[in-house]
């Protein structure tokens, strides 16, 4: 797809009806807090912090402690950890890459590792390793290979176990490897790309790798869902480009703004953002982006927390390659994102031009924030069309 054609599509977003003007701050808390209570009980949430996002006018509303033991109350400047929600961010810089010219996202994997000529990856594409579209890479980076080094000598003997474009694996290893090409083709490591590079681009301030000294104080807990220890994720092999941002509500908000269309950007940041919203792939339940996961809007709920179950993640699935596309308009776009403590969840509706954040400091199951997420919508909406 042309550059011209992604950027008219993404214009076009802008055309979405106009519902913020019907949506009080009140009439905001009230509903969130009547849809999100229930599973902040269920689930015992420590804390918890929403956003939304409606014709590019915010809300917030926060509730819980971010640390327990300090009776530090999570507000909107509290940083969570996002999980694989980072993945979004991973995508977008490889994007902004190929906008630059540094790289194709349509070449060869092993175009970009030399080490990896003649095996697997030499059929495969760097969009397939962000559509998971990989033929069975594992989810997690075994244990013994922990360098670089260690990485390419283990890849350049892996044998998929299907076509890569007919079996998805969802995989850190993926994803790491595709952040490993991006931060090359910008001279740097992936951390200096997304800080120097991505996050200015997207006016974010308050989204990190490493969290910054004069930061820590906004740093929430997460909490064990075993022994409810306050805990903190733990570095590890690609965990930078997998799964090892931490962020605020305020910024993940403007972060689907600038999805959809509601905040200025330069034009080749637009581009990349449509970018990772462009699939050749479906899966049983949903429309496989670059990262992103797409439904037809309105959301059917039992493909929605089928697509949401752990199986997904967990177990290898099959899909197909179709004609390429983009995600916009009535679709459903959503991501779900954890660590260990954390629990993140973002969705939009392009047609709609709305987006939700949920960020918790509870590991909980994925399709009861996606439920909860898109009964959010649903009010919300409803509410702001009187």
């Amino acid at each position: 797809m042309s550059i011209a054609r992604t950027l008219g599509i993404a214009a076009a977003m802008l055309a979405a009806p106009a519902h913020a003007q019907g949506l009080t701050e009140q009439a905001f808390r009230t509903i969130s807090e009547e849809v999100f209570r229930p599973v902040i009980e269920e689930y015992d949430i420590p804390g918890i912090a929403i956003g939304v996002t409606l014709d590019g006018e915010r809300f917030f509303f926060t509730d819980g402690m971010a640390d327990r033991k300090a009776a530090r109350p999570v507000d909107r400047d509290t940083l969570f950890e996002l999980g694989s929600n980072s993945k979004l961010f991973n995508v977008a810089l490889a994007a902004l890459a190929e906008q630059r010219g540094l790289l194709s996202l349509g070449a060869p994997v092993s175009s970009e590792f030399p080490d990896l000529t003649g095996s697997a990856f030499d059929a495969m594409t760097l969009s397939d390793l962000a559509a998971h579209a990989t033929g069975g890479l594992p989810l997690q980076v075994p244990d013994d290979v922990t360098d670089t080094d260690r990485l390419m000598a283990y890849l350049r003997n892996w044998k998929p176990e299907g076509d890569s474009g007919s079996l998805r694996a969802y995989s850190n290893v993926s994803i790491g490897l595709l952040g490993l090409v991006g931060g090359d083709q910008f001279g740097t490591t992936y951390q200096n790309a997304l800080m120097q590079e991505l996050l200015p681009a997207l006016g974010l301030d308050s989204t990190f790798i490493d969290v910054p000294t004069d930061r820590m104080a906004h740093y929430a807990f997460g909490y064990s869902r075993t022994d409810d220890s306050p805990i903190r994720v733990n570095p590890g092999m690609l965990d930078a480009e997998a799964y090892g941002i931490k962020s605020t509500v305020v910024d993940m908000t403007r972060f689907l703004d600038a999805h959809l269309g509601n905040v200025a950007l330069e034009d080749e940041m637009t581009a990349a953002l449509a970018r990772t919203r462009l699939s050749e792939y479906e899966t049983a339940h949903f429309t496989q982006a670059m990262i992103w996961e797409g439904y037809p809007w309105p959301v059917d709920a039992s493909d929605l927390a089928a697509g949401n179950a752990s199986e997904m993640a967990l177990s290898q699935q099959p899909m197909t390659k179709v004609q390429t596309r983009q995600l916009d308009g009535s679709v459903f776009l959503n991501k779900t994102g954890s660590t260990n403590g954390f629990g993140s969840y973002l969705a939009m509706v392009p047609s709609e031009n709305i987006g939700v954040v949920v960020l918790a400091n509870r590991n909980y199951p994925n399709a009861a924030r996606a439920e909860a997420s898109v009964e959010l919508i649903e009010r919300l909406l409803a509410e702001a069309e009187g």
